[in-house]
């Protein structure tokens, strides 16, 4: 069956401006870093894909090493964009990143000119598309001259491969320097995405949001749920075949007796502002609008649609933040931290 986008894919999504630039996003982007590998059922990745689209999410966020294997998932898009989104390209902001490993041999991670460039040139075979919308710097590499990497991010650009750049887990120190190595060039960097949630503050206690407030640089928050930890799943501990049980990023260790509590105490408050978990941890991360977007992922196309839900209600009560505070006790959940430490 041919599938049709909805005519209201517009009506309900919310929409910012990312930075200073002229690009909106929606506030709810969709990732592909789990559940689009070669382990996952690819009609289930389609039905993902649509219900985004048909939700108002036009942006979908990957990576070079999304799969398993690596790449996997870019090629699993690339075939749903010749079919389920085909004649679509020009509503969808598509993004991609390199700096994890990607193959073998000193070239294959970091963010050398040669990997950086390499890897766009095959992501962009692999989804089968002339170009990204927005390329990053998927880590700083700390034995890498940045002047290097960001220039390696303005080539991109200049050669039409990219539409605009951006950086991920980087502190606000590296972010400055970044901000002023592209400014130099003539390509502005249009966004950052952290990890960011109630439970892995980082971004709070480095400055990061204020720092891209005053830069004019947008924002796309991975993890908004925790890796899971925030959608209600493990309220009353954890589940078979859930995230915990598979070793994918969120350890078993992590969901003890005492954050059992606090999780479900986080659910009440929720569940009294008319959402579910889920719900208020995404309008949480939005909140103010300090983050443009939140980056959410799914198993299920039911999933996609109750984070959508969180648009509904983005709005927070000081007795509510306060609350939530007492609860959100932050984890050791930040995989990234190795990144923005540097």
């Amino acid at each position: 069956m041919n599938y049709t986008p909805s005519p209201s894919r517009y009506d309900a999504m919310v929409y910012r401006r990312c930075g200073h630039s002229g690009l909106k996003l929606p506030a709810i982007s969709l990732g592909l870093w789990h559940n689009f590998g070669e382990d996952a059922n690819h009609e289930t990745k389609r039905a993902i894909c649509r219900e985004a689209f048909d939700c108002g999410i036009t942006h979908f966020d990957l990576a070079n090493n999304y799969g398993p294997p690596p790449g996997s998932a870019e090629e699993a898009f690339g075939e749903i964009l010749k079919t389920d989104l085909r004649g679509y390209r020009n509503e969808i902001v598509i993004s991609s990143k390199a700096g994890y490993g990607m193959w073998p041999g000193p070239y294959g991670e970091w963010g050398s000119r040669k990997y950086l460039i390499s890897s766009c040139e095959d992501s962009l075979r692999r989804m089968g598309v002339d170009y990204v919308d927005i390329f990053y710097s998927h880590r700083f590499d700390p034995e890498t001259p940045l002047e290097e990497t960001m220039g390696a991010l303005d080539s991109l650009v200049r050669q039409g491969k990219a539409l605009y750049v951006g950086i991920s887990s980087y502190n606000s120190d590296r972010t400055r320097e970044a901000v002023r190595i592209l400014g130099e060039m003539g390509t502005p960097l249009l966004i950052h995405q952290p990890s960011y949630n109630m439970l892995n503050r980082w971004v709070e206690r480095d400055g990061l949001k204020e720092t891209l407030a005053e830069l004019g640089v947008g924002s796309i928050a991975f993890t908004p749920l925790a890796q899971g930890m925030l959608t209600g799943k493990y309220l009353k501990g954890i589940p078979e075949g859930s995230r915990a049980t598979q070793g994918k990023s969120l350890r078993p260790s992590m969901i003890n007796e005492q954050a059992i509590v606090h999780l479900n105490k986080l659910n009440e408050i929720a569940q009294a502002r008319g959402q579910t978990l889920a719900q208020m941890a995404i309008a949480w991360v939005l909140r103010n609008e300090g983050i443009t977007s939140a980056l959410i992922g799914a198993s299920r196309p039911e999933q996609v649609t109750d984070c959508v839900g969180a648009v509904s209600n983005l709005e927070f009560t000081e007795d509510e933040l306060k609350l939530i505070d007492d609860y959100a006790r932050e984890e050791d959940i930040n995989l990234w931290a190795r990144s923005s430490d540097s």
